[in-house]
């Protein structure tokens, strides 16, 4: 099953909180995508979907990129670990403040009005269940994205020991965004 149009990638999100964490102003760790979580857009992310692509970036030197809100034209950060677990994909790195949007993304995440993860990957393998779900078994990793607007509600940022509220807001959040891409494709 293709998973994208146009040759753009498909981008899955999450919120920072729920074991994801930001030290140091500038340190972020957690979960980026979780497994057997169905996200807005009901689809869901099987354990071992990243392991192809991660050893294809690792063979190749390169790395997951990140990103803000998904534009490749400002990456803020460097994700020095990125690996699956039993739970998802993990996630280490650092925001880099000598860049005008990491600064921002400090500044923003600090102040608790950024606490998205996204993700940006093409389907390479998927199939749908009985549920009309899509059940994501192999993903080619882009990028990680620090976003306004998460789909998957797990996958946040939070300044440690913060506590994210506002769930109504998110998916409220989540559905516009869902709606506008929609509206895109027609």
């Amino acid at each position: 099953m293709q998973g994208f149009d146009n040759g753009a990638p498909e981008q899955k999100f999450a919120r920072l909180g729920e074991g994801l964490s930001v030290t140091d102003g500038t340190t972020i760790e957690g979960y980026a995508s979780y497994f057997g979580k169905a996200d807005k857009g009901g689809d869901v992310v099987l354990q071992g979907a990243y392991g192809a692509s991660l050893k294809v970036l690792a063979s190749a030197g390169r790395r997951v990129k990140m990103l803000w809100q998904h534009d490749p034209a400002q990456p803020i950060g460097i994700w020095d670990e990125v690996r699956e677990d039993e739970r998802g994909l993990y996630v280490k790195g650092r925001l880099l403040s000598d860049v005008a949007k990491g600064r921002e993304a400090v500044a923003l995440i600090g102040a608790g009005a950024i606490d998205g993860l996204s993700i940006g990957y093409r389907t390479v393998r998927a199939q749908k269940n009985d549920k009309g779900q899509r059940l994501l078994s192999e993903l080619e990793l882009w990028e990680v994205s620090l976003v306004t607007f998460p789909m998957l509600q797990d996958a946040r940022v939070g300044a440690k020991g913060d506590t994210p509220a506002g769930g109504e807001m998110r998916e409220l959040a989540a559905i516009f965004e869902g709606a506008t891409k929609l509206l895109a494709c027609d």
